[in-house]
């Protein structure tokens, strides 16, 4: 068939370019507004923008959308709304209900996100080279953005005492993972066959910026996620020498500046004068134009070369053994130098799997040295997650319980509302259930994922039996030529869709960025997508140029054709729940915000209008009931106007509703103290003491001469409660090291058993 006529090729060039620009639009938005998602306000803002556009997506997906084709991802889009719902019971049961409600939001906005994405693949897949440029210029934006913080400080980052880059997100991790996505879209758009050539050429320099980015974040774990995203991408994309070039053009110039920026004091040290900050970020920025502009420019020459005079089979073939050996002689040299350390091979191994899984050890300091690092105090967040979880295995603590129920578990007074660990989070929130109901996710989008791109066949090499008739001999034969149709531009881009999101699951096992909306979103997208798509033959069998979102190839005439419409009334059913289904998640997201907004009105009247304090105070319990702060503030408004019994009974309340929350249990206690009740003071706080023995000092309780005797008793209580607490951890410790030792000179001895046994059978040994 051949190639349809599109009306108005410009118009179509166009809408392509304003779909790219919307997605990069969103994608910046979630990052430079809601940035690490800690901020109540600017998430709640993002979260019901993000629901109230999906739900509008999701109608015009469901009225404008193809008639007769299977609904791709619906089963996994099923099981994400399960687990949203999962989120939201855990209410129920949580430690932390009114932090379990926030997260129940960020999910359902997640949940919509991702229903979006699956509504624009049914809707126009032609559009896909929109998603993949979005996700490109996106993160231009955000890692442009991060290294203008480094160079001008004065006026972007003048309080950054640290020489990692964190902003926009605030989380270095962060903007660590967002350049490892970028750079691997980068590595779709240098290596396409298809596209605007200057387009294709300008990867290198972006791929250099990612890259430059990736490396002054000190983000060991984006560093580790994007290897892996490398491997998968060129075990499945066949365009491996170009995206080679891409890969080290860019890295030969990023690691050229990251080198000079390591070397300099005032741009790779912590707490450097604004001053010093401010001269070297200027040399920064100069060396960096300059990068760009030189990888332009070899981006122009070989794409201009490559135009000219397509490589050869053969010189391909011997570029792809000349990478391959580097790579493995890089292994071999990296495992010499293992094995010629003071450690030894083995001994270096078993090092850094100590250093990396000891719970107690020294976290490395924020400067270059972090990249060799292997320390880290994950380990500690992760056992603290586990006991969490032994505590309430089948369901959990509810959702973001961790923050309040590892506080018991603690030895340390590190504040830390994350488990840093996809898994161990979810054990430690939702139990063995959420985890079941992650896993059954993670296999329908897979199965949902596979169906699009098709990653474990038709590979460029293909195992062949051996068959007695034709006389063959098993063995490997490289796929022809024309195998090579196989891989469309789409599916190019599926693959690398595919790669993005095997980064961010990487990054995910070891930090907790999917709380991060703008790491999130653009994982969302690309999952979301893959998921709808379907399988790329349902659509057409040959590539055609985007089509209006109206029209469809026409097989006989070869043009496009307007797409035959209805509205039936099961449709409009359903694009009319979407809208009350999105309008009502909008509004639970919206209630704790309208909560805390009451409550700060309550704060600033309580000095000269206190029945104003009052209903303000109400208005902000009534509107997130979950809340124990709003609880505290309504206790601190009647006890301010004399009404001290209302005061005691709406303390209790937060205590009934939060009864494993330390901070109801010291309020109250603190509260009974300075009523001259000693008794029932010692009670409560010994309770807040139990769920909280590092962080509630003796100091922080003060009194009346009356109170004397109960609070020498609560301060014997802490300290000793603390010194047993201490001495369970380090028992542990010591029994695991004997344990370890004990394991090794069994090793050992058995090693020296088998030297002498060679020995007694040597023949020279007989001599």
């Amino acid at each position: 068939m051949p190639r349809p006529a599109a009306p108005g090729a410009r118009g179509l060039a166009g809408a392509l370019w304003w779909a790219t620009l919307a997605i990069a639009a969103v994608l910046s938005f979630a990052t430079f507004y809601a940035k690490g998602g800690l901020n109540l306000e600017s998430m709640t803002s993002t979260e019901i923008a993000l629901t109230l556009a999906a739900g509008l997506v999701s109608a015009g997906a469901l009225l404008a959308g193809p008639r007769g084709r299977p609904l791709y991802g619906l089963g996994t889009l099923s099981l994400l709304i399960a687990f949203a719902g999962l989120t939201t019971l855990s209410v129920v049961w949580s430690v932390q209900p009114d932090s379990s409600w926030h997260d129940a939001g960020r999910m359902l906005a997640y949940t919509g996100l991702f229903g979006a994405a699956l509504a624009l693949a049914r809707l126009a897949p032609e559009r896909w080279p929109a998603l993949l440029g979005g996700l490109v210029l996106a993160a231009l934006v955000v890692c442009g953005y991060a290294l203008l913080t480094k160079v001008f400080p004065a006026g972007l980052a003048p309080s950054n005492i640290y020489a990692r880059l964190e902003e926009p997100f605030g989380y270095w991790n962060a903007i660590g993972l967002a350049a490892a996505m970028g750079a691997i879209c980068c590595l779709w758009l240098g290596s396409r066959r298809s596209g605007h050539a200057l387009l294709s050429a300008l990867a290198y320099p972006a791929m250099g910026l990612m890259l430059l980015t990736l490396t002054l974040a000190y983000s060991r774990g984006a560093l580790a996620a994007f290897a892996v995203g490398l491997v998968a991408w060129f075990c499945l994309v066949p365009l491996r020498l170009r995206g080679a070039a891409v890969l080290i053009v860019g890295a030969l110039g990023a690691g050229a500046l990251a080198a000079w920026d390591f070397s300099t004091h005032a741009l790779s040290s912590e707490k450097v004068a604004l001053a010093d900050r401010v001269g070297a970020g200027h040399e920064l920025g100069a060396l960096t134009l300059a990068m760009l502009v030189a990888l332009a420019l070899v981006g122009l020459g070989i794409g201009f070369a490559t135009s000219r005079r397509a490589p050869s089979l053969a010189l391909r073939r011997r570029a792809g053994a000349v990478l391959l050996a580097l790579i493995v002689l890089a292994v071999l040299a990296f495992a010499g130098a293992l094995a010629h350390s003071q450690r030894g091979f083995g001994g270096s191994i078993s090092h850094a799997f100590d250093a990396l899984t000891n719970p107690n050890a020294k976290p490395p300091s924020n400067t270059p040295d972090r990249l060799t690092a292997v320390a880290s105090v994950r380990a500690r967040y992760w056992k603290e997650a586990l006991q969490v979880f032994e505590a309430h295995p089948v369901l959990g603590s509810g959702a973001e319980g961790y923050a309040t129920a590892h506080l018991r578990y603690r030895t340390e007074t590190l504040s830390v509302r994350h488990a840093h660990g996809f898994v161990v989070q979810t054990l430690a929130d939702l139990g063995l259930v959420g985890l079941a109901l992650a896993l059954a996710l993670l296999i329908a989008w897979m199965l949902a994922a596979g169906r699009s791109t098709h990653p474990f066949n038709r590979r460029w090499s293909v195992w062949i039996p051996w068959q007695r008739s034709s006389g063959q001999t098993p063995g490997w034969r490289r796929i022809e030529q024309r195998e090579l149709r196989r891989y469309p531009p789409e599916r190019i881009g599926m693959l690398s869709l595919l790669c993005v999101v095997i980064v961010f699951g990487m990054h995910s096992l070891i930090d907790w960025t999917w709380y991060v909306p703008g790491n999130a979103c653009v994982a969302l997208l690309c999952a979301g997508w893959l998921a709808g798509r379907g399988p790329l033959r349902s659509v057409r069998a040959v590539e055609l140029e985007p089509a209006p979102l109206s029209h469809v190839p026409d097989p006989e005439s070869g043009r496009w054709a307007r797409r035959a419409h209805s509205v039936g009334p099961l449709r409009g059913a359903l694009a009319a729940l979407a809208i009350v289904a999105a309008l009502l998640a909008a509004f639970s997201e919206w209630q704790p915000q309208r909560s805390e907004e009451a409550r700060q009105e309550a704060l600033d009247l309580l000095a000269d209008k206190p029945a104003a304090a009052d209903a303000a105070a109400r208005r902000a319990v009534s509107r997130d009931p979950l809340s124990a702060e709003a609880m505290f503030t309504l206790a601190d408004v009647q006890s301010f106007s004399g009404d001290m019994r209302a005061a005691r009974v709406t303390l209790q309340k937060a205590v009934r509703l939060q009864p494993s929350n330390p901070k109801t249990w010291l309020e109250l206690g603190r509260f009974d103290l300075a009523a001259n009740r000693a008794k029932p003071a010692l009670s409560e706080l010994k309770a807040a003491i139990y769920l909280n023995p590092e962080s509630i000092a003796p100091e922080e309780i003060t009194g009346p001469g009356a109170q004397r005797e109960g609070i020498e008793i609560y301060n014997d209580y802490i300290q000793a409660l603390r010194a047993t607490t201490t001495a369970q951890a380090a028992l542990k410790s010591a029994r695991a090291r004997r344990a370890r030792g004990a394991a090794g000179a069994r090793r050992a001895a058995r090693r020296r058993s088998a030297r002498s046994l060679s020995r007694s059978r040597s023949p020279r040994s007989g001599r």
